[in-house]
């Protein structure tokens, strides 16, 4: 899962690309990235933090330019290399930069296309790295001479549809021309136009969510629709194509979930207002199962899930509390790699008001239930503190089966829900009872707020993957990748060099 940024303006971009990419920094906490154009030069610095640690004064005075892109991260498979930060360079044909959001589902293959038959070295194992060279290619393929169109940007697009499977969503820099952005044919992740007018014309920027838009000042314009491929040259014109043959809108549901801000506005649906609603059909389905004059309270685990919470209590005429406070110093817990830092940094993310817990029966609202580590402590948070029965509601449906289009859950042993009844999910994390939201009711909750919206991806829910070329072969091939990381260079020397110094003993 990642947050992309792309501006062309008047003057100097590099600050307004920062304060963007700290309003986006929820989408990724792993390395952050920034490439701007002067002319026909590039600029770039990137590397592993958070957005406020990795620039500093000297790198943002070397990010010159009127337009650029830019990146936060958190790595799919759990990686860490930086030298997978993005943005990614490649320099021929015109010299190009881009950012991605998303995952390909057939980067390996592609991988081997590139060095096969289109003579192109990859020298990551970024999918990200992949797209830009199959982007460089297309683009190098369509162009008759040594100067570029829209015509001929929107054929290579067009070409990189037919080859790329996967969700991406894409901001780019072609040397010289201007800034290009395009969504996957599926619209699995969000992508969004807007502009600034000025004394010197129109500013545009394009963004993962409206929220960087509108904190930046400029207006939301709109979506940027599935398959379509939008270029703005270097005099600031538009130009955009639907790209794509057959394109259909399918956005993430655990975009409206979890991962969007609840001030952003995707595909035409309020995450907020997507969630009140989680929250109204979760009240309807406990007071059809539950016998609620039992529950004293009801709290939210901050801060996704704190809409759904308090429309629930509405629905169902409960006392809303704040039992527990959020240290806002500590990343995401989801995000973080590694199930014992994951369980470390829950207490000390969240710390409970013992006096809203004493003696009372509470109903716990989190917005989903992933691996289960952090319920687990919070519900033993809330035993501690003194509740008298703990009921834990999730207003997201099992996370049953892995996302392969950009969220980091790739195997299926992570999973809490993965083979287990909801009675033995709620055994293990110990509560005293666990009810979750219909996937049904979890579509309703943002087809009711856009009714264009009627299909999602919701792959993590159901099993169904919809590009339509996931196998149980290429899963068990994930697992096993992650389950089997290849050992980094420091780590090859250093057997290497036990192996010698065991011989001479």
């Amino acid at each position: 899962m990642c947050g992309v940024v792309g501006l062309v303006g008047h003057g100097a971009v590099n600050q307004q690309i920062y304060d963007a990419l700290l309003l986006l920094q929820h989408r990724g906490q792993d390395a952050a990235g920034i490439a701007t154009n002067h002319g026909d030069t590039f600029s770039m610095y990137k590397a592993n933090g958070l957005v406020r640690d990795v620039f500093r004064t000297r790198n943002m005075r070397s990010l010159p330019g009127n337009a650029g892109i830019g990146q936060v991260r958190y790595p799919t498979a759990g990686s860490s290399n930086e030298e997978e930060a993005q943005p990614f360079y490649v320099n021929a044909p015109f010299g190009i930069t881009l950012a991605h959001n998303g995952n390909l589902t057939n980067w390996e293959q592609l991988k081997i296309e590139m060095f096969k038959n289109d003579r192109r070295h990859i020298n990551t194992d970024s999918d990200s790295e992949v797209l830009l060279n199959v982007l460089a290619h297309e683009i190098q393929e369509a162009a008759t001479g040594f100067s570029l169109d829209p015509a001929t940007i929107f054929r290579a697009v067009s070409q990189l549809h037919k080859r790329v499977r996967g969700s991406y969503a894409v901001v780019a820099q072609i040397a010289g021309y201007g800034l290009l952005a395009f969504r996957d044919p599926f619209g699995i992740r969000p992508l969004c136009i807007g502009f600034s007018e000025t004394e010197n014309g129109p500013e545009y920027m394009i963004a993962s969510e409206s929220v960087a838009l509108e904190g930046l000042g400029f207006r939301f314009l709109r979506d940027i629709i599935p398959g379509e491929a939008i270029f703005i040259d270097n005099d600031r014109k538009l130009y955009n194509l639907q790209c794509a043959e057959n394109p259909t809108l399918n956005p993430c549901a655990f975009e409206f979930v979890y991962l969007a801000r609840p001030d952003s506005v995707i595909d035409g649906a309020s995450v907020y207002a997507s969630r009140l609603k989680m929250g109204e059909y979760l009240a309807e389905k406990i007071r059809r199962e539950f016998r609620t004059g039992e529950i004293d309270v009801v709290m939210p685990i901050p801060d996704s899930s704190r809409p759904a919470a308090m429309e629930l209590a509405l629905k169902l005429n409960l006392s809303y509390r704040e039992g527990f406070i959020k240290n806002r110093y500590i990343g995401r817990t989801f995000i973080m790699p590694g199930q014992a830092v994951r369980r470390k940094s829950v207490r000390q993310k969240l710390n409970a008001i013992a006096s809203e817990f004493r003696g009372k029966n509470v109903l716990l609202v989190d917005d989903s239930i992933v691996r289960g580590t952090t319920s687990r402590e919070i519900v033993q948070m809330a035993r501690e503190a003194g509740a008298k029965k703990v009921i834990f509601a999730s207003a997201a449906p099992p996370v049953k089966y892995p996302n392969v289009y950009g969220i980091d859950m790739p195997t299926r042993d992570e999973l809490i829900a993965h083979g287990r009844t909801d009675e033995e999910i709620c055994r293990e994390i110990t509560a005293d009872a666990l009810i979750y939201q219909d996937l049904a009711d979890l579509k309703r909750s943002i087809s009711d707020v856009n009714p264009a919206i009627n299909s999602f991806e919701a792959s993590c829910f159901d099993g169904i993957y919809i590009t339509g070329d996931i196998s149980r072969d290429y899963l068990d091939r994930i697992e096993y990748a992650r389950n089997h990381p290849k050992p980094v260079l420091e780590d090859v020397v250093r057997s290497q060099l036990n192996l010698n110094l065991a011989r001479v003993d």
